[in-house]
């Protein structure tokens, strides 16, 4: 489809753009490009702007250095300004001024999840790991994606494991559980009113170290719109690959016995400075990693970044992510895909049935972090 090109795409805004900016445009209309920005104009955003993963894969390529995904984050929140918005982001931004998570998690229902959690881990080890929330004087405020309390449980598991490991005095918010940040999606305002939550949020409980959970989009916008977007924080950021390549000297990892590969999520790769990070905790965690090829910054998206997780979308989302099943049969025999991203994660599951993988065992980083820890216990 000719729009679907990151050029034709991006001539979209340009065309609007010489229409009421440029004499040229003003004067001479279509003969120079220009459109009006008319019904007719306006379909074509809606529709092409929200085929694009924003994943900047082409602006990687690109001889000129245009940031396509720059140019469908200004598109998107144009028309979030226009009231046009997929009923999908609408229900997210609800769920976000509603309860501060994407998923709706009210506090009592957060206390739930979490005890039920911390059952979990002490029949599994026979060690009381909590999980703080919204414990005052607390050194590192953790920002989990909400998705870790439901279909991503594993990933909080590991977190809880390691932060109770190293001894951090640690918690999480009930007013900010949410790494995922959907307003760099599709309206910028809402981008800021989420990033003034999560410092209001690290004020409250005193922290001076916010450690973001695996989410790609949620950390490309933490780390270069938290002050941009608003003002410098006082507190450090830094993502949870970090933080536990950091310590791995004082984890006691023993080396599961799985051979496994990493699908680079976009914002990491080429927006967030995480790339080897996840590769040393792999290493330290598995006896086999092994590497997709293209990877790093010439990775492929999953096929579902930038918010397109809308049922509606399926199809789209399963051609948009043939690339990525490629890249994991071309590996060969596995027994793990690591997926350190909350938006990856829902995408690729379906993707990988769909292209004959429905049997290969899928999750994040983290998660390999807490099963293979040595803790003690009941054999743990």
């Amino acid at each position: 489809d000719y729009y679907n090109s990151p050029a034709a795409r991006a001539e979209l805004m340009r065309g609007v753009y010489k229409r009421h900016f440029t004499l040229g445009g003003k004067a001479l209309g279509r003969f120079v490009g220009a459109r009006d920005a008319d019904d007719e104009t306006i379909e074509r955003w809606l529709t092409y702007f929200y085929q694009c993963n924003e994943c900047r894969r082409c602006a990687v390529f690109c001889p000129f250095g245009i940031d396509t995904a720059e140019v469908t984050i200004a598109a998107r929140h144009i028309l979030s300004r226009l009231g046009i918005v997929p009923k999908f982001m609408q229900g997210v931004a609800a769920n976000l001024q509603k309860t501060g998570n994407n998923m709706g998690i009210g506090k009592a229902a957060l206390l739930d999840c979490v005890e039920f959690i911390e059952d979990e881990m002490k029949e599994e080890t026979g060690l009381e790991i909590r999980i703080p929330v919204d414990k005052p004087c607390s050194d590192i405020l953790y920002v989990p994606s909400s998705a870790d309390f439901f279909t991503n449980v594993d990933t909080m598991i590991g977190a809880a494991k390691t932060f109770h490991v190293l001894g951090a005095n640690w918690t999480i918010s009930s007013s900010a559980l949410e790494a995922a940040n959907f307003g760099l999606l599709f309206n910028l305002s809402i981008m800021r009113q989420h990033g003034e939550r999560l410092r209001a949020a690290a004020e409250a409980v005193g922290a001076r170290l916010v450690v973001y959970g695996e989410c790609g989009h949620g950390w490309r916008a933490a780390r270069m719109c938290t002050d941009g977007a608003s003002r410098p924080a006082p507190f450090q950021l830094m993502h949870v690959l970090e933080y536990v390549s950091e310590n791995l000297s004082r984890l006691p990892l023993s080396k599961l016995p799985l051979r496994v590969t990493l699908h680079d999520p976009c914002n990491y790769a080429r927006a967030g400075g995480i790339v080897e990070q996840p590769r040393a905790i792999l290493r330290a965690c598995v006896e086999e990693f092994v590497e997709m090829s293209p990877n790093r910054q010439e990775t492929f998206c999953c096929g579902g970044g930038s918010g397109l997780l809308m049922d509606e979308m399926m199809d789209i989302r399963l051609k948009l992510g043939q690339k990525k099943a490629e890249q994991v049969k071309a590996v060969g025999q596995l027994d793990y895909l690591a997926i350190p991203c909350s938006i990856c994660k829902a995408q690729l599951p379906p993707v990988m049935k769909h292209y004959g993988m429905q049997t290969l065992e899928m999750g994040g980083v983290i998660d390999l972090v807490g099963k293979a820890l040595n803790l003690g216990g009941n054999g743990a």
